[in-house]
């Protein structure tokens, strides 16, 4: 009997001790991910992919307004962060030498920019190709005064607000979109539809189409601090769109389709942009130049002078090769990073399409004076 016992606590002690398993190991976080580290690398312009068959007397308007605005800089100014495009005092040659070149003069132009620049492609210390996306401008229907048709307001910077503010204390969208801002931003214009103006403040500039057959252009002044929320991305998260089905004009098609739903998920995009009135030529981008279709290129200042020449090297929204000359002339909160861009595509339903549907691996080159005073990174 004792013996019997003693069986069956070895037997009662094994098994409590099977199922006592030991903790799972602990967890260690992600490691971040290494930083990136700008890198030119000079090459030929025989290097550049499509350099023979690109039409470059589409990119000399571009290319000017550039120029033009580099000049009105005082000379000794660095060009780009740390100076990585040379100081004002180096594009003086350069830009001055464009006066010399006429509109369609093809070859000329070639040879101008072989004389007086120096191909770099870019890197960011861990290869060299990057994502290129499209943006465009909007368009809307107002008015400038409110009516039951027009009755959402496109607002101003309110009063005192620096352009992009900490996010500490700032009202969200939905908190703005409800009157929380009361009368310190002031109303621009009324326009009739909740979904364009949202769309129209993910891409920062537009055209709004008034109910007195003007146009008014309106361009970016600002937002609220907090952080941007893609609508694609919180469309897919509330399984309103599968992957794949993201793109803009899917993303407005869904919203303008769903109107009682669409209001609560627009807000969880927190960030708020404020515009302002632009007269004369636009969309104005961040360089201060009205932008040119097809050659306006959007870039990460941290890595790419603004103002600068861009060879760039993708795929359009339905695989056709894009190799062509650039100007880098705008900036946008989603685009990051040494090897990074957004295509501008102009105004209308056709660049609306191409801009949505546009997400692109690529290469980008920068094309810099030959005789620089400033080392390149």
């Amino acid at each position: 009997m004792a013996a019997r016992r003693l069986v069956l606590f070895a037997a009662l002690l094994l098994a409590a001790c099977h199922q006592q398993t030991p903790p799972p190991p602990a967890t260690l976080p992600a490691a971040p991910p290494p930083a990136e580290q700008l890198a030119y690398i000079p090459v030929s312009f025989s290097a550049l992919p499509g350099w023979d068959s690109d039409r470059l007397a589409e990119a000399i308007p571009a290319l000017r307004k550039s120029c033009e605005r580099l000049m009105q800089l005082p000379t000794g100014q660095a060009v780009g962060n740390n100076g990585a495009g040379g100081t004002v005092a180096d594009w003086t040659g350069a830009c001055g030498a464009l006066r010399w070149v006429k509109q369609d003069d093809e070859i000329a132009l070639r040879s101008y920019l072989q004389d007086w620049f120096q191909p770099y492609r870019v890197g960011n210390g861990h290869g060299d190709d990057g994502r290129f996306t499209g943006y465009y401008e909007a368009e809307l229907h107002g008015s400038r005064h409110k009516s039951a048709k027009y009755h959402i307001p496109l607002l101003g910077r309110p009063a005192g607000q620096p352009v992009d503010p900490g996010a500490t204390g700032s009202l969200s969208r939905a908190e703005i979109e409800a009157g929380q801002l009361g009368s310190s931003a002031p109303v621009l214009l009324w326009v009739d539809d909740a979904v364009d103006l949202h769309i129209l403040q993910i891409q920062g500039s537009g055209r709004v189409l008034l109910e007195d057959g003007s146009v008014q252009r309106v361009g970016y002044a600002g937002n609220n601090g907090r952080e941007f929320v893609g609508l694609g991305k919180i469309l897919l998260d509330h399984g309103k769109l599968g992957p794949g089905e993201t793109t803009m004009p899917f993303v407005r098609a869904w919203l303008k389709s769903h109107p009682a739903e669409a209001p609560a998920l627009m807000a969880e995009n927190p960030r708020y942009v404020f515009f302002r009135l632009v007269h004369g030529e636009g969309p104005i981008g961040a360089f201060s130049v009205p932008l040119t279709a097809g050659r306006s290129l959007a870039v990460d200042p941290k890595f790419i002078p603004l103002g600068v020449p861009v060879w760039l090297d993708t795929v359009d929204p339905d695989g056709i090769r894009l190799q062509r000359l650039m100007m880098a002339q705008d900036t946008g909160s989603a685009i990051k990073g040494a090897v990074r861009g957004d295509v501008f595509w102009g105004s209308g339903d056709q660049a609306f399409d191409k801009a949505g549907r546009m997400k692109s691996r690529g290469f980008y080159y920068v094309l810099l004076p030959v005789q620089r005073s400033a080392p390149v990174a």
